[in-house]
C-alpha cells in the first residue's frame, strides 16, 4: 500500500497530545548521507558506524531552520539519476554502439556478445535471458544500433512497469510502516526523509526507534524527528525491539498520529534470530492495531548489485515485503538491479534515493528511469 501523505493539503495545528517540536539549531541541521549508517554496504554482523558530527553550522537546504527550500527542478533530479546510472547507460548505449560497429544486421555472435553486456550491467542471468529472448524473435527487423538500443528500452520498460503500483487512496490513520533492511543500507536516512516528506505534506508522523542494538541509529532518528517536525517514540539502547514497537503504537492511538515509521534492526539478512526478532515486532504492531502494519518497506542498496536481490528475497519470505525503497542509486550504482528486482519480485518498487537531501528520496518513474538508462 502506498504512502498517502504526497500532495496532501497541509493541515492546520498539530494532532490531539502532539508537542510543537522544539526548533532546532543550525548545528543540527546537516543532512545525513544514505551512507551514514556504516561505510559500505554491510552484508555481515558488523556494527554500523555513527553519524559524522555536523560541521559546518549550517542547515541544509528544504530542513526545517533552512531559510528556503533548493530547488529540485525534474531537469535537475534527471540528470542526477543520469549521472547515478553511468554505468549501466555505458553498457547500454556505448558498448552496444562497439558491438553493432559497420553492421547492418544482427548475427548470432552479437547476440552472444549482447546477452554478455546485459549480465555485466547487473541485470542479472534470468532478467537478462528474458531480454535476450524479445532481441532475438525480433533480430530481424533490426538493421541500426539505434533501433537495437530503442528495442532494448522497450522491453526495459515493459519489465519495470509490469509491477502494478501500490493502491492508492484513503488509508488508516495510523497508517504504519515498518522499514526493514541490512545494515548500511540508508534505512535510518530513508526514515528520516520519509518522516520530513509526510509532515511537508500536511501529515502528522511519529517515528519509532525499535532498532536498539545500536546506539547511533537512535541518535540519528531523533535527529531526524527533530528536523522533520515528527514526534518519537524510543526506549535506552538494547531495550527489547517489541517493547519499543508495543508503545509507539499505543502513542500513536492516543496522539492521533497520521503516520508511523517503525524502525528494525537489520544486523544480517540471513541470520534467523533476526527474522524471528522482526516477525515479533510485526505480531506486536498486530497486537495494538489489528490490521498493522499497513506496510513493510525494504529498504536496498543499489551499490550491492544481485545482492539486494538475495536480501529481498528472504526478508520477503520471512516477512511479506510490500514494498521497496532503492538507495545510493546516485553513486556507483550497477542500474540493472532495478529491472532485476522489478522482474523477480511481486513487489512494487515505490521510491529511489538519488541523493542525501530529503528532496533527493523520489517516488519510483518506471518511465523516467528507463529514459536515464538511455
Amino acid at each position: 500500500m502506498a504512502l498517502n501523505f504526497f500532495g496532501k493539503k497541509k493541515k492546520s495545528g498539530t494532532a490531539s497530545g502532539l508537542q510543537e517540536p522544539q526548533k532546532r539549531s543550525a548545528e543540527t541541521a546537516k543532512p545525513l548521507p544514505d551512507h551514514a549508517e556504516a561505510a559500505g554496504p554491510q552484508i555481515s554482523e558488523i556494527a554500523e558506524g555513527t553519524m559524522p558530527p555536523p560541521t559546518d553550522g549550517q542547515a541544509p537546504a528544504g530542513s526545517p531552520d533552512g531559510e528556503s527550500a533548493a530547488p529540485s527542478p525534474k531537469a535537475g533530479l534527471f540528470t542526477r539519476l543520469k549521472k547515478g546510472l553511468s554505468r549501466t547507460r555505458r553498457i547500454l548505449t556505448t558498448d552496444i554502439d562497439v558491438l553493432f560497429g559497420g553492421k547492418t544486421h544482427i548475427d548470432d555472435d552479437m547476440l552472444d556478445e549482447l546477452e554478455e553486456l546485459l549480465i555485466t550491467s547487473d541485470i542479472g542471468v534470468q532478467t537478462a535471458m528474458a531480454l535476450m529472448q524479445t532481441i532475438t524473435q525480433r533480430a530481424a527487423r533490426i538493421k541500426t544500433a539505434q533501433e537495437l538500443k530503442d528495442a532494448l528500452k522497450k522491453e526495459i520498460l515493459s519489465q519495470l512497469s509490469q509491477i502494478s503500483p501500490a493502491p492508492t487512496g484513503p488509508a488508516p490513520k495510523p497508517h504504519i510502516v515498518m522499514v526493514v533492511g541490512v545494515n548500511g543500507v540508508g534505512k535510518t536516512t530513508t526514515i528520516g526523509k520519509l518522516a520530513a516528506k509526510a509532515t511537508q505534506g500536511g501529515e502528522t508522523a511519529l517515528i519509532v526507534a525499535a532498532d536498539t542494538f545500536r546506539a547511533a541509529a537512535i541518535e540519528q532518528l531523533d535527529i531526524w524527528a527533530q528536523r522533520a517536525g515528527a514526534d518519537m517514540v524510543k526506549h535506552k539502547a538494547n531495550a527489547d525491539p517489541a517493547a519499543v514497537a508495543y508503545d509507539g503504537m499505543e502513542a500513536a492511538l492516543a496522539r492521533k498520529i497520521d503516520t508511523v515509521f517503525v524502525d528494525t534492526a537489520g544486523r544480517l539478512h540471513t541470520k534467523v534470530n533476526l527474522m524471528e526478532e522482526l516477525k515479533k515486532i510485526k505480531r506486536t504492531i498486530s497486537k495494538v492495531i489489528p490490521d498493522a502494519p499497513h506496510e513493510i518497506l525494504l529498504v536496498l542498496d543499489a551499490t550491492t548489485g544481485q545482492n539486494a536481490l538475495s536480501q529481498a528475497k528472504l526478508f520477503h519470505e520471512a516477512l511479506g515485503v510490500s514494498g521497496l525503497a532503492l538507495t545510493k542509486l546516485d553513486g556507483t550504482a550497477k542500474g540493472g538491479i532495478v529491472i532485476s528486482i522489478c522482474r523477480s519480485l511481486n513487489i512494487p518498487l515505490q521510491y529511489i534515493g538519488i541523493g542525501e537531501g530529503i528532496e533527493d528520496l523520489q517516488v519510483f518513474n518506471p518511465e523516467q528511469f528507463a529514459e536515464a538508462l538511455f
